[in-house]
């Protein structure tokens, strides 16, 4: 394109010159507002023909044109007042609530802060003597989780392939017909004294139901190997502020191992100076073969491969057995730089006797009853390793599962219930144990979401969050706290103790909250004589 000076042009008028298109031409910018330089230069203030009132009127018929062109629906919001407002909520002040957070054998006690019904933000109780006002990232997660549109929304029963919406009355109805005595209730680690309640009025309406345990991170063996050492099958109160000498063999207690959030605060306890005058702090020692984050935050690390991880926990009992006349043991030996690093560790650990703790993560049953031995030989137990407020955290047990494997494969199962339980994607024998439910009758998922196991069932009862239930949890011996809900069910889900009680012993239709009501009086006969029960 050349105007007529360089020989370029742009479009027929322009080539020919036309008398009015040169005159528009010159007089493209005639009407646009001096810039600022330009009325500095001239002395002038102002805009010209252009006000601050025109300027406006064009802005907003400019921006309303535009909108309407894009066709753009504004919502509709109305503000409805209270006609009796909830005694509760103020709009705009927020309200709190003490509730806990339970997810299998994971315990965190909280509190829950609400603005207009709807919880946003979830920290940890400063009043507890198990977490102390500790939380983790999946703690703080569950308010996400609240709000996971991937929920399963209300229950389903399977046609075909896929699955159809029910309602629960016919969900209740059609279940009921199917189960009989020889039905297994499969979860993970319940520390909810009322739930298990749930369970025995269950069992005693189906008598030959069997409740199998697991949990997807297993720590059976430290539970067979403390049945053995002292015939008790509980996790220990692991006493981390008190021990100057730690040593961990592949436990991550601070970022996964049992009760994180627990050892997290006791652990700390003994690591910060407190007076510069008698400044001491623990010794940490981690065995381990990957880097975690305890190990991340160790004194010491001595890197030792899985294969000869029994071989160091070996040659440390010897070396402490030697010390104090115990009787040695054989087994694999142990070779290279660890072996000399062990021998120091020996010394420190005699050196605190008493007073020091050795932690094992790996699930050997052996490796365990020698960690067993160990602190028993330090003078641990009673003192670090305590049973008076022992963990109920973890109550997995693997022979169960491979028990219910057997009995699902030989047709000795005809219904299985899984509570929150996701076996087909959490469990090692998976495979095995898919082909052995595929010989099941009735399966039934009381889950959250449709996961693999989800899929696998012929029926679906949702269950509410969390944060939308009644519940309680004793995480030790003599802790116990509650849970509240913070919020309506958003969905048409139901508790899972819910759906158990109206399959064996009904529910009482006249009460609004029957599962509140079922909790209240359990926890009347278990804590609070008919005298004292006062206004609870």
């Amino acid at each position: 394109m050349k105007n007529n000076n360089n020989n370029l042009w742009i479009g027929k008028k322009d080539l020919r010159v036309n008398k009015e298109f040169v005159e528009n031409a010159a007089n493209e910018f005639k009407d646009v507002p001096p810039t600022a330089q330009e009325m500095a230069e001239n002395g002038s203030t102002s805009l010209g023909t252009t006000n601050r009132r025109d300027f406006l009127k064009v802005l907003g018929f400019g921006v309303g044109a535009a909108t309407l062109a894009a066709g753009c629906d504004i919502p509709v919001k109305k503000a409805i007042p209270y006609v009796v407002k909830p005694e509760q909520i103020v709009p705009g002040v927020p309200t709190y609530y003490a509730s806990s957070y339970v997810r299998g054998g994971d315990y965190c006690a909280i509190v829950v802060k609400t603005r207009e019904g709807r919880p946003i933000k979830i920290e940890g109780n400063k009043l507890s003597k198990v977490t102390f006002g500790g939380t983790s990232a999946r703690v703080q997660a569950e308010v996400l989780n609240l709000y996971n549109n991937n929920r399963l929304k209300s229950p389903k029963v399977k046609k075909g392939d896929k699955f159809a919406d029910i309602s629960w009355k016919d969900l209740d109805k059609a279940i009921s017909t199917k189960l009989t005595s020889n039905t297994r209730i499969v979860t993970n680690t319940v520390l909810s004294p009322t739930k298990k309640k749930v369970f025995e009025d269950f069992i005693s309406k189906y008598p030959n139901t069997k409740v199998i345990t697991y949990d997807p991170v297993s720590s059976a063996a430290i539970l067979i190997a403390n049945e053995k050492s002292f015939g008790k099958k509980e996790i220990p109160d692991y006493k981390f502020d008190k021990a100057d000498v730690i040593v961990s063999f592949n436990a991550d207690f601070l970022g996964t191992w049992i009760s994180p959030i627990e050892y997290s605060k006791k652990y700390v306890q003994k690591r910060k100076i407190k007076s510069i005058e008698n400044a001491k702090m623990s010794r940490h020692i981690q065995v381990e073969s990957f880097m975690s984050l305890t190990g991340s935050n160790a004194d010491n690390r001595i890197m030792v491969k899985p294969s000869e991880q029994g071989a160091a926990i070996i040659y440390l009992y010897n070396e402490i057995a030697k010390a104090t006349e115990g009787q040695s043991v054989n087994g694999l030996a142990l070779e290279g730089k660890a072996k000399e690093n062990l021998s120091i560790v020996a010394k420190e650990l005699l050196g605190a006797k008493g007073n020091s703790l050795v932690v094992c993560g790996n699930n050997n049953i052996g490796e365990q009853i020698l960690v067993n031995k160990i602190n028993d030989l330090l003078g641990n137990i009673g003192s670090t390793v305590d049973f008076t407020e022992a963990s109920y955290q973890r109550q997995g047990d693997e022979r169960e599962m491979a028990q219910l494997v057997k009995d699902m494969a030989s047709g000795r199962v005809d219904t299985v219930l899984f509570l929150d339980a996701n076996p087909l994607y959490d469990y090692s024998g998976k495979k095995k144990f898919k082909e052995a439910l595929a010989k099941v009758k009735t399966k039934v998922s009381l889950g959250y979401s449709l996961d693999d196991t989800a899929v696998a069932c012929d029926y679906l009862a949702p269950v509410s969050h969390s944060l939308e239930s009644w519940g309680d949890a004793m995480p030790k011996r003599g802790h116990y706290s509650l849970m509240q809900p913070t919020i309506s069910t958003i969905f048409d889900t139901r508790q899972a103790e819910l759906s158990l009680l109206k399959w064996s012993v009904g529910v009482d239709a006249s009460v609004e909250q029957p599962y509140y009501q079922y909790l209240k009086n359990n926890w009347k006969n278990i804590f609070f004589s008919e005298d004292e029960t006062g206004g609870f």
